[in-house]
């Protein structure tokens, strides 16, 4: 074989290496992406994510790689996620979820943690103090659990005659017990019955939906849970069919055309969690880098799902609105 034969095979080999492999070799930084849905329902986010490490001055395929691991819902996948991006000696790990966060800081105490949690991380025993979080781990604590009483008063407000209300949660959250006390405190306060529906598999979804109407429940809040989020579709087309008025944690689920939804802003979180994940890649260390506490929610109608269950918006809900969708 002739010697330009050669080089160019060998470069062309060399194109078809795993960018990570790659990456190893010629000192290219890799993150670890640790996260408990699914890519597509995420184009957003992964989208702010990578403009953000881009603001830092990472770009992937050029001077980072990115190792990704969808859990698509199914947490039990969480501890070989993690553990394999340990054994692949990753710089820096960004997991996404409670679960997700659990499992990398059983995976490693060296590797530095970039999380986004919904719980407190203190409270979690994840960080000794979100001012100083000590040991590897540093990030975002997103609130979507602990809004429960403010989601359900805008579900009240805008269906008043709702005597029964019903919660979906998910039982494999960590933050269930905590998501139900707090929605059984806020229907107390509003006089309203509250009905718990479960579900971790979409075969529970069904099931769950029949109980709400044999409950004869006016309203649906379906609280936080990454899985509910990467099946959000399935939830909003459920909730049209039975026509029961929902409330959901994201924006998202609000495009997608469910009724409204209150939370944080997953936009913001991913955004913020780069700019972490970039400070740490230029040498920062997880214990001098502050737990962020997220500033930004928003509140989002769709008018055109409340057109078609028939009800009426009123003026005073949809002018606290941040965006209204016709």
């Amino acid at each position: 074989m002739k010697r330009r034969e050669f080089i160019t095979l060998l470069g062309g080999a060399a194109a078809t290496w795993p960018l990570a492999a790659r990456a190893q070799q010629q000192s290219v930084p890799v993150v670890g992406f640790l996260n408990a849905g699914s890519p597509g329902p995420l184009r957003q986010q992964l989208a702010a994510f990578h403009d953000s490490l881009k603001q830092a001055g990472y770009v992937e395929g050029q001077n980072v790689a990115v190792e990704y691991r969808f859990a698509e819902g199914q947490f039990g996948r969480f501890p070989a996620f993690a553990s394999d991006l340990v054994r692949r000696r990753v710089s820096v790990i960004y997991a996404a979820s409670n679960p997700g966060v659990l499992a990398a800081k059983q995976a490693t105490t060296t590797i530095p943690i970039v999380f986004t949690m919904g719980e407190d991380p203190v409270k979690l025993g994840i960080v000794t103090s979100l001012n100083r979080p000590n040991g590897n781990l540093t990030g975002l604590y997103q609130f979507t659990t602990g809004l429960e009483a403010k989601r359900l008063g805008l579900l009240r407000e805008l269906v008043p005659n709702a005597n029964a209300i019903a919660i979906l949660v998910n039982p494999s959250n960590p933050g269930v017990e905590a998501q139900v006390r707090d929605a059984r405190e806020a229907a107390a306060r509003l006089s309203v019955r509250l009905i718990i529906l479960t579900a971790d598999t979409e075969g529970e979804f069904g099931p769950a939906f029949a109980t709400l109407v044999r409950e004869r429940a006016g309203a649906l809040l379906v609280a936080a849970s990454p899985f509910f989020n990467s099946r959000r579709e399935q939830l909003v087309v459920l909730a049209a069919r039975h026509a029961v008025p929902a409330i959901y944690v994201w924006r998202d689920f609000a495009t997608a055309g469910g009724l409204m939804s209150y939370g944080t802003s997953l936009t913001d979180v991913y955004r913020q969690a780069a700019d972490y994940v970039g400070r740490i890649l230029k040498g920062a260390k997880p214990a001098d880098l502050p737990v962020v506490q997220s500033t930004k929610f928003e509140f989002v109608i769709n008018l055109s799902t409340a057109k078609a269950l028939g009800i009426a918006v009123p003026g005073s809900l949809s002018a606290r609105a941040d965006e209204v969708i016709e």
